[in-house]
């Protein structure tokens, strides 16, 4: 019975590999394209990817190879460094992209070794799908003048815009035989869709082949792709000057959360989806070995693109075997295969690099997050951060994006006054819950955001302003639940806020604090906050102490 379920499982990982490879095969050929570098640095990449992550990576379905976004990323930060792309200075690019991918690897093992595998979140969702959908939609506009059969002249820009406008106003210059071409093969990858452990994208490919070297398709007009050299896994390192090694280093940051973010995301959704663990830091340790691995040996970034990760799962994979044998049916493709590829008409190619971003294409996602009527600033600017400023700094855009929103909330803290809901000594926001009720001479309250730097003034300042407002308040109890540990301006503003309300003749009570928060205000103020008598587990506590030193004082009060 296992051995029959083993060999099952075994063949569906089989079947997934082979999928999975006749997907990544053409994507390289046209992800290499897009980074401007030799197919040769594509197909380096794509075995080491594949190779390390079968051996070390955590999740089952993920794939490692290169993606649209890392490609077009590492392009637009190698342009930005070296010029224009142009043959005169293709060595010069070259050694540019493989140092970044360098720099990105040791910078994601190294964020690994920190323990920082919560780096992804500094991406928002919103702005991860904004972005992925203007960077599809900036690759698909760039695939037109392959799919339709013509070239861009000299002197009109390669952007997204210029290339749209060309081809809607020069209608006249396109290929027919290049458009049919184009249309038949996206018609035939749609309808093989259907059944995803059929590799629809290497079908189409080959029969693309063989129709191209038996009816001349050349004579047509429809261009091929030409010679592809051979992979070759020669070892070496950038050849840079200093400075540009400095200016590689500050171009690799958007890179390397790009890379996380866009793999992280596609692992996790997976892992999720099937019960799996998944170990954030393993993970960023991989993809950075992955890309170490790739740089010394010539090849282009890599990443867990959605297309391939989602892909293998829907081939039926069920372990990282399914890696294993798309590595081992690349490399016999490679090696026995690759002379005929240079038959491949551009039109085709062009299709495989749109039915791979085909998911990026769809407006749902950005509609899901649009609907709940939450951060569609940062979805529609991160979109526009990349269809504007281009994909380097639609990257460094959306991430600062992240960040202000950020530091937005957390900055602008909603402070909510607490109550006691009945006799249960749960202490509620008084304006949400009905049945509350204040303490006589005590106000409680609760910051929404952790105290920090940008937020912790703010806080003392609305706290004092409304014990200014409330004369009667004698005890004033702030709840620390939200505040895991706190920096040294939160500890000065606490105590400032206590030195003030002393001085007001009231007193400041501290509820819920965590263990890290007592003992630093143990350490740092044991007279003062970091007394036992200052301190709380629990608001209620906080509550009955409050009450008894109130009707300790009165009760002196009445004797005197």
């Amino acid at each position: 019975m296992l051995d029959s379920q083993g060999a099952s499982h075994t063949s569906r990982d089989v079947v997934a590999g082979l999928c999975v490879a006749g997907l990544l095969l053409p994507e390289a050929v046209a992800y290499a394209a897009l980074a401007h570098l030799p197919v040769a640095h594509a197909f380096t990449a794509l075995v080491v990817g594949l190779a390390l992550y079968a051996v070390f990576g955590g999740s089952r379905f993920a794939v490692v190879a290169p993606t649209s976004s890392t490609a077009t990323l590492a392009a637009a930060a190698a342009v930005s460094l070296t010029g224009a792309y142009s043959v005169a200075n293709a060595a010069a690019y070259a050694q540019v992209v493989i140092a970044l991918v360098l720099v990105s690897g040791a910078m994601l093992m190294l964020l690994a070794l920190a323990r920082q595998g919560q780096l992804s979140t500094f991406i928002s969702r919103p702005v991860l799908k904004g972005f992925a959908f203007a960077v599809a939609v900036s690759i698909v506009v760039k695939q037109l003048p392959d799919a339709l059969g013509f070239e861009m002249p000299h002197g009109v820009s390669g952007d997204p815009y210029h290339i749209l406008l060309f081809a809607l106003t020069h209608t006249g210059i396109w290929n027919a035989y290049s458009v049919a071409i184009a249309v038949v093969c996206a018609a035939a990858i749609g309808l093989l869709r259907r059944w995803p452990q059929v590799p629809a994208g290497m079908l189409v490919i080959v029969l693309a082949i063989g129709a191209s070297s038996l009816l001349d398709l050349g004579a047509l007009g429809v261009q091929q792709i030409g010679v592809v050299d051979p992979m070759q896994l020669r070892f070496g390192f950038p050849d840079l000057a200093f400075a540009d090694w400095v200016r590689v280093c500050e171009l690799a940051f958007g890179l390397v959360m790009l890379v996380f973010a866009e793999s992280w995301g596609s692992m996790r959704s997976m892992a999720l989806s099937h019960g799996d663990p998944l170990d954030a830091n393993r993970e960023l340790l991989v993809l950075g070995a992955c890309n170490v691995g790739a740089a010394l040996l010539q090849g282009m970034p890599v990443g867990a693109g959605f297309s391939a990760t989602s892909a293998n799962a829907a081939a039926g994979a069920v372990s990282k075997k399914s890696g294993a044998m798309a590595l081992v049916a690349v490399l016999a493709t490679l090696a026995f295969a690759l002379p005929v590829l240079h038959f491949l008409p551009r039109p085709v190619l062009a299709v495989a690099v749109i039915s791979a971003l085909w998911h990026s294409l769809s407006p749902k996602p950005l509609l899901v997050f649009w609907g709940m009527h939450r951060d569609r600033t940062l979805l529609v600017g991160a979109a526009l951060g990349v269809l504007v400023l281009g994909v380097l700094d639609g990257m460094l855009a959306a991430v600062g994006l992240s960040l202000l929103a950020a530091l937005q909330r957390f900055s602008e803290p909603v402070l909510h006054e607490l109550g006691e809901l009945g006799t249960t000594r749960n202490y509620v926001d008084v304006h949400a819950q009905q049945g509350t009720h204040s303490l006589d001479g005590v106000l409680v309250l609760r910051p929404e955001e952790p105290l920090f730097f940008g937020s912790a003034e703010r806080v003392m300042g609305a706290t004092l302003e409304m014990v200014r407002r409330r004369l009667p308040v004698q005890v004033v109890i702030l709840s620390l639940e939200e505040s895991a540990d706190l920096d040294s301006t939160a500890v000065d503003c606490l105590l400032e806020l206590h030195q003030a309300l002393r001085r007001m003749g009231k007193t400041l009570l501290l509820a819920r604090a965590k263990t890290t928060v007592r003992e630093l205000l143990q350490r740092w103020d044991p007279q003062g906050l970091g007394c036992e008598q200052c301190l709380f587990w629990s608001v209620a506590d906080a509550a009955d102490y409050a009450s008894a030193q109130l009707v300790a004082a009165g009760n002196s009060a009445a004797v005197a």
